[in-house]
């Protein structure tokens, strides 16, 4: 079995538009997908177990649950790949919260390829979707957090995470991890598409199917039109670091 390409972001960066590249790129991303191209088959496993691998530091998994994780992921595995072609056949999946268990995939497949979307946090913090910090902000923020505005715990989550996948990726996984922002998809969909295409060694990506109908939304400097500036500036102090870092500030 060759090693999986995984998507993963924080949910509203975009990852719809890039599973649809990665499939035109030849590449089954499973047969039970919702609207938005997430593979069904991984959402219980992960609703099961980030928040309690997340929380593995402060209380480590015993033997058993290490052993109903591993089980409970190779059967999602099993299931998502029956569509698959052919045993060898190229082969992902795009759940956003994937970057959450980063290590725990990386432990599976050593060779494995993950595409981690960006989108600015200032935008993700405004935004309506919010679903990540609630399901699984508990594990990840400090409590202090948790009485502040949400988009400050959303800023919050936004960098500590994104810094967390970036600094695992760029250790240990050396020319298999593709960073993605949005907002470049959307200004140059073709230039990202080949990017895409690259990165995954395929040659033979249709640019245009592949970014048809890629536009810029409305929602893209979401925060510049927040009413409260002391919010707004809460939340660029509390992801200061991380937008920095990923070309945001």
């Amino acid at each position: 079995m060759r090693s999986p390409v995984v998507i993963g972001a924080l949910g509203g960066s975009g990852t719809r538009v890039i599973a649809r590249i990665v499939r035109e790129a030849g590449y089954f991303i499973g047969s039970n997908l919702n609207e938005s191209e997430d593979a069904m088959e991984f959402v219980e496993f992960y609703d099961r177990w980030i928040n309690r691998y997340l929380l593995r530091e402060v209380a480590p998994l015993c033997q058993e649950e290490n052993d109903l994780m591993n089980n409970d992921f190779l059967a999602s595995v099993a299931r998502h790949r029956i569509g698959l072609p052919a045993y060898d056949a190229p082969w992902g999946w795009k759940e956003p919260r994937s970057h959450f268990l980063l290590p725990f995939f990386h432990a599976k497949y050593p060779d494995m390829k993950l595409i981690h979307v960006i989108r600015d946090g200032r935008d993700m913090a405004f935004s309506a979707n919010q679903n990540q910090l609630r399901k699984h902000g508990a594990a990840v923020l400090d409590p202090v957090l948790r009485e502040a505005p949400q988009p400050m715990q959303s800023a919050a989550l936004w960098a500590k995470i994104n810094l967390s996948i970036a600094a695992y990726a760029e250790s240990h996984l050396a020319g298999q991890y593709l960073v993605i922002r949005f907002e470049s998809l959307c200004a140059q969909p073709r230039e990202v598409a080949k990017a895409i295409s690259n990165f995954l060694g395929c040659s033979s990506l249709n640019l245009d199917t592949s970014t048809a109908g890629i536009v810029t939304p409305p929602s893209i400097g979401r925060w510049r039109r927040v009413a409260d500036p002391k919010l707004v500036n809460a939340v660029q102090a509390e992801a200061g670091v991380a937008l920095r870092k990923f070309g945001y500030g």
